[in-house]
């Protein structure tokens, strides 16, 4: 595995077509970046979005068993690709969701009850950020009787979202009102698919307006989304600051984290899902990579939740313990090894092992 990944960092520098395609579908950037600051380039194949799209595929059944009906409406999630490059061999590198969007699997996927957007995939896929926010907040004002889940990957991002619609609503309204798309939107595909969901709506457009001249937004995505049950984003880590400013925009609606998930890999789901953000655990699916684990020691320095995804010594490699090992109430740093050839690499984690859940594991 190892080898591979150094096969495949010097091919990517170094050869310009075909042999190192055969084994890379594109390289994906780690958000988080190394110590220095950069971004770090980690290999992607096409079985990884596979697993993706499969590990997507158990959210919804899971969300349906606490919240029945979900399949009779929409959700609306606010999706954004992020810019590209090109390594010097020639290979695309882009961020780990923005491979997604970008892939058959969301391009294409069968009809679904369960993924059934409010947004159209031009939309989401339009490179430039205004359009794509707009035209999906647009989607979304429109549908917003279909609309019973709302979200974004992270809870800044939902956020986001919010205040931007604080600054342009009159421009969304008006677009609702005529049945016309602004002007700056000029994305062609961005406005063929708009144009197949807007209508002129009067009654909608003086909904939004009385709604959005109070002085107060307190409760604003109730108060425009009427049926929403739930917001779904990432409200742990470093996300649950913005918990605060969440409840207030939802009127205290529940904050769902439904997966686990990092550049390296996806991980795994919540199997309670509406529990409160601090008792969020997570379920590892063991197909999603090879899961190993180091004991954390806080009396010998570790005590940091956060920290620099990195790759282990030689003494630690040695002290790492199986999935079927690990002990109830335990820290661990997790370890993962990756079908694209990622090699026993820390994702940034500390977990701690509560108990097995039909065989499965959760943390």
């Amino acid at each position: 595995m190892s080898f591979f990944v150094s096969l495949c960092t010097w091919a990517c520098q170094n050869i310009h077509g075909v042999v190192c395609l055969v084994f890379l579908l594109c390289v994906d950037f780690c958000s988080s970046g190394t110590s220095g600051g950069e971004r770090k380039l980690m290999p992607t194949i096409e079985e990884d979005l596979g697993r993706r799209s499969s590990l997507y595929g158990l959210l919804m059944p899971v969300m349906s068993l606490f919240v029945p009906g979900l399949e009779k409406g929409k959700g609306m999630y606010l999706m954004f690709i992020k810019s590209e490059a090109k390594t010097p061999g020639g290979i695309v590198a882009r961020p780990v969701l923005t491979s997604y969007y970008k892939s058959s699997y969301f391009k294409e996927r069968p009809y679904n009850p369960y993924t059934n957007y409010t947004s159209p995939n031009e939309t989401v896929l339009c490179p430039d950020s205004y359009q794509s926010m707009y035209s999906q907040l647009l989607c979304g004002l429109c549908q917003n009787k279909e609309v019973l889940r709302v979200g974004a990957v992270f809870a800044s991002g939902f956020i986001r979202a919010i205040r931007f619609l604080e600054k342009h609503w009159s421009l969304l309204c008006n677009d609702i009102r005529t049945g016309t798309i602004n002007p700056q939107i000029t994305d062609t595909s961005v406005r063929e698919a708009v144009m197949k969901i807007l209508k002129p709506d009067p009654k909608l457009a003086d909904l939004i307006q009385t709604e959005c001249s109070k002085s107060s937004w307190q409760g604003i995505i109730t108060r425009l989304w009427p049926n929403t049950k739930y917001v779904d984003v990432i409200v742990t880590g470093t996300m649950s600051q913005y918990i605060p400013t969440l409840d207030y925009y939802s009127n205290g609606l529940p904050l769902v984290c439904t997966m686990y998930a990092s550049s390296e890999c996806y991980f795994g789901v919540n199997l309670n899902p509406l529990c409160k953000p601090s008792e969020v655990s997570y379920t590892l699916i063991p197909t999603m990579c090879y899961f190993e684990f180091l004991p954390v020691n806080r009396s010998n320095g570790v005590n940091d939740t956060l920290h620099t995804p990195r790759s282990l010594n030689e003494k630690e490699q040695q002290e790492l313990v199986e999935l079927v090992d690990v002990k109830l109430g335990q820290e661990y740093e997790l370890v993962v090894t990756t079908y694209a050839g990622k090699n026993k690499q820390t994702p940034s984690s500390f977990l701690q092992f509560f108990f097995s859940y039909h065989q499965g594991s959760k943390f």
